[in-house]
């Protein structure tokens, strides 16, 4: 009788203990997901993808990003370190740095080598240029490094930052049609991921071709198929349907990046990894994170009001509410939890706005370096600026010193030059960035942003709706809200229903989920956390 009782106490504290966290964390991030999608594309979604996440899970419609610039490396690093570029050191997704003085690359690692014969320049990859802990690191030391994390996504950077420095892998995908990983990570493929990889699924996809996954009078939130603020998808007409065999005939595999299925291969790749892994089958937490980076090729090439991006979030819609099924079948119901948010929004189609009297601009970066060159040959006799690279200026401080010249003044001159042209809003100093105290909205977003030993002297900002890109589709990179603005959604394990429409910032997520796990947050979070999704249903 006693052996039974004990047995029962052990199956009841057992069960206790598998409460206080649930058995796998999925974190989404879609790339360049405007919170704006959720409500223009809502009609035409199913009940079981988004909504699903929407209506019986808790919503933050006014999440915002804290920082600048607003871009895809950063994004992925502040949700899952819980800070800013200022402190966890990806200030960019590729940036001149001040102190190396050359071109960085978020996850560059020369001292790694790709896991996968004929993918050298791709697969060369760490999260070592992470200077903060992540929200993954922290669960594998708070489970003695035996809950899994793994990382999946198209893009290396969208696996390998959330993953963490700790990582068991992350994959990412290249233009041979595999994921791959690097050395950083072991020193071969899991079985489960070369059979994935000769399986060719992409080829699968690229079969199919693109046409409209709905009539095509579902789409009429978006701009006429081939309106002219669109690009051309690998020189071919934006015009439905797209011939994706054809074009990776004629091409590579990394055609399907541009395409929704780009999001099916990562559901297809994280689904195998749950299975072959393991990921969810037991008490000990586990993390997978994936990143949808297919929206972001989209939204580039066709902008936010074209057809594609419509039929890219219907397609995702899809996906997501498939994915959901599947854990509810390998994991189980509200054994898992569940966040989205993306790494940043995306800006109208400047073009768009021209033709509809907005007084707005594309800007040419290649014109934003020969205008400063010029102006300092002609101020200075000689070409001082060492480089211009994503707002940042840059100074030839030693050729400034052998002149005889005053860094400060020259500062101010290039400062007064700046505020000459019709598309600067602000023009910062380093010494103004760094002295900032939270008063100016547009100052702080810099500063947040900003390392001094990796970013320039001067530091400007475009007035809203200027942005550096072509006259076809969009980019994103600014402090306003058209780039700030992104979903947030909670869903499944101690997730109650509801919503909140107080303004939230990007680095309150990463503590949130560590205080959901009852775990150490990241070490250099800001700390503030969404009280809202503590109170349990």
């Amino acid at each position: 009788m006693k052996k039974i009782l004990l047995l029962f106490v052990i199956v009841l504290f057992s069960n206790v203990l598998a409460q206080e966290r649930p058995k796998l964390v999925v974190g989404i991030v879609v790339d360049q997901m405007k919170m704006e999608y959720l409500y223009r594309f809502s009609n035409d979604f199913s009940e079981n993808g988004f909504k699903r996440l929407m209506n019986k899970g808790y919503t933050f419609h006014n999440m915002h990003y804290n920082y600048m610039p607003t871009y895809t490396a950063p994004g992925h690093a502040s949700v899952y370190t819980g800070t800013t570029p200022s402190v966890h050191g990806i200030v960019s997704n590729e940036w001149f740095h001040r102190t190396l003085k050359k071109e960085v690359y978020c996850t560059d690692d020369a001292t790694v080598t790709t896991l996968v014969p004929g993918t050298e320049t791709e697969g060369k990859m760490s999260p070592r240029n992470l200077q903060s802990s992540t929200i993954t690191d922290e669960l594998k030391m708070a489970t003695n490094f035996k809950g899994k994390v793994i990382g999946i996504s198209i893009k290396d950077r969208g696996a390998i930052l959330p993953a963490g420095h700790f990582a068991d892998w992350a994959f990412w995908y290249t233009k041979t049609g595999e994921f791959i990983s690097s050395s950083y990570y072991g020193t071969a493929l899991p079985t489960w991921a070369n059979d994935f990889n000769k399986e060719k699924n992409y080829s699968k996809y690229a079969e199919k071709g693109w046409g409209l996954l709905k009539a095509k009078e579902t789409y009429n939130e978006s701009l006429p198929d081939d309106n002219p603020y669109e690009g051309k998808l690998y020189k071919k007409t934006p015009f439905f349907p797209y011939n994706m065999k054809e074009m990776l005939d004629n091409n590579d595999a990394g055609v399907l990046r541009v395409s929704p299925y780009g999001n099916n291969l990562v559901v297809d790749f994280a689904k195998r990894a749950i299975e072959k892994e393991s990921l969810g089958k037991d008490a000990i937490t586990d993390f997978l994170a994936i990143s949808f980076s297919s929206t972001d090729y989209i939204g580039h090439t066709f902008g936010p009001r074209s057809i594609e991006i419509q039929d890219t979030y219907l397609r995702l819609d899809e996906t997501i509410a498939d994915f959901l099924n599947y854990l509810d079948k390998t994991v189980g119901k509200n054994q898992y939890l569940v966040f989205l948010t993306a790494d940043h929004a995306g800006a109208e189609n400047v073009t768009y706005l021209k033709d509809n009297k907005y007084k707005v601009d594309n800007i040419n970066y290649k014109n934003v370096e020969s205008d400063l060159k010029e102006f300092s040959k002609a101020t200075f006799g000689e070409d001082l600026l060492l480089k211009y690279d994503s707002f940042n200026v840059f100074f030839d401080k030693d050729l400034i010193k052998t002149k005889g010249l005053e860094l400060s003044k020259v500062k101010q001159a290039f400062k007064d030059f700046l505020y000459t042209k019709e598309y600067v809003k602000r023009v910062f100093t380093e010494e103004e960035i760094l002295a900032s105290s939270g008063t100016d909205d547009l100052i702080d977003f810099v500063a947040n942003g900003y390392d001094p030993t990796q970013n320039g002297e001067l530091y400007f900002i475009y007035k809203p709706g200027y942005i550096e890109y072509m006259a076809t589709g969009t980019s994103h990179g600014s402090p306003y809200s058209y780039d700030t603005h992104v979903p947030l959604l909670f869903y499944g394990w101690n997730i109650k229903k509801g919503e909140s429409h107080d303004k939230k910032v990007i680095t309150q997520i990463a503590p949130t989920v560590s205080q959901l796990l009852k775990i150490t947050m990241p070490n250099s979070t800001k700390s503030e956390v969404l009280t809202e999704v503590f109170t349990k249903k």
